[in-house]
């Protein structure tokens, strides 16, 4: 029994995230993600894919880490949706300067429609950005929560939700504890 309780520290059953990844912050870099699958250690860290997809098959079942996964697949969308429409209209204004005369023309009405589209994109940008991250680090959390609150004890299961002091009626202090049913 010890040799397997020893494989089980070495060998987490949790999905880890690349330190720098987990890291992330809002707003943070929009790359890959990189994680070690459950069971392994070390330093060989998979891709997780542009959506997430590689990481899907780890997370089994659980439902609220797949939820979080496809609201990053989502974010991820309209990132290159946005990405899209900056081209675009960078495009379109760049193909509206020169006239059939030879001549050069910066502020013309389609221009204009570019330039809004491209502002338009440029401020889309700020909360796609802002919250693409947090989606799948909190798919990984709940999917590692997941594991714990399955095998936890009964402490776990029975505590409070909320915790906090109030005061009495003559002013005394009070622990107020909270249970949510679930």
């Amino acid at each position: 029994m010890a040799p397997r309780l020893a494989a089980a520290q070495a060998n987490p059953a949790t999905v880890r995230l690349q330190p720098d990844d987990a890291a992330r912050g809002l707003s943070g870099p929009q790359h890959n993600f990189y994680f070690l699958p459950p069971g392994k250690t070390g330093e060989d860290y998979q891709n997780a894919g542009f959506f997430g997809q590689k990481l899907r098959p780890y997370l089994g079942t659980n439902a609220e880490a797949l939820s979080n996964l496809t609201d990053y697949r989502r974010q991820k969308t309209l990132f290159l949706a946005d990405r899209l429409v900056a081209v675009g209209a960078l495009g379109l204004y760049g193909s509206q300067v020169f006239t059939k005369d030879g001549g050069q023309q910066y502020f013309n009405g389609a221009q204009q429609v570019a330039a809004g589209l491209f502002v338009a994109s440029l401020l889309a940008t700020i909360p796609i950005n802002r919250h693409t991250n947090k989606h799948l680090q909190q798919a990984v959390s709940a999917y590692n929560n997941g594991l714990t609150g399955a095998q936890g004890s009964q402490w776990q299961r029975w505590s409070p939700s909320t915790a906090g002091l109030r005061l009495g009626l003559q002013g005394t202090p009070l622990l107020a504890l909270g249970w949510s049913l679930r």
